[in-house]
């Protein structure tokens, strides 16, 4: 499986390690904990099985549109078959048209088997994650927030890339010269 994911700005990621060390260092789930080296702070746009060369020339046009500057919104928690906490992103119309233009090339290109449901438009909740469990309920309680620096106001986000979940290879998504 294949992510299409785009990087936050230098002071965005800082801010999102520094929220991972403060949940490890109290003893929760975090991001921090993932030992993987391409581990970093993203928001996830789309999955798909593959990249072929068609839909790597679109998501370079995608790419095209970068840096983007959008906010975060503060808190956010999922309970899916996994649990999430996570900072949520406005979705304003430039991150909603960036992600609708994702997910047209992801889905054009892709088997509706390999799409997340979760990050079709209208479904998509974006946010950056912070701690993730399978364990149910364990980001309840009110001493989360209080735990967190507060997230910055303004972010960019600046590169999109994807990961092969499967061979952990990384792929900078670069646009067109």
């Amino acid at each position: 499986m294949r992510t299409v994911e785009v990087l936050l700005d230098e002071a965005a990621d800082l801010s999102v390690r520094e929220a991972w060390l403060r949940l490890a260092d109290a003893g929760l789930p975090s991001q921090a904990l993932h030992p993987s080296p391409t581990n970093s702070p993203h928001l996830t746009l789309a999955t798909c099985a593959e990249l072929t060369s068609p839909l790597r020339w679109e998501l370079a046009e995608v790419a095209a549109a970068l840096p983007l500057p959008v906010r975060f919104t503060g808190v956010v928690r999922f309970e899916r078959p996994t649990s999430v906490l996570a900072w949520a992103l406005d979705l304003d119309p430039a991150l909603a048209e960036l992600h609708r233009r994702v997910w047209e090339a992801v889905s054009s290109d892709s088997s509706p088997a390999t799409l997340n449901p979760f990050h079709e438009p209208g479904r998509w909740n974006p946010h950056v994650t912070l701690g993730r469990t399978r364990r149910p309920g364990a980001f309840a309680g009110p001493r989360i927030p209080d735990l967190l620096p507060a997230p910055p106001l303004s972010v960019r986000l600046t590169t999109l890339r994807s990961y092969d979940t499967e061979t952990g290879v990384l792929e900078m998504l670069e646009p067109r010269s």
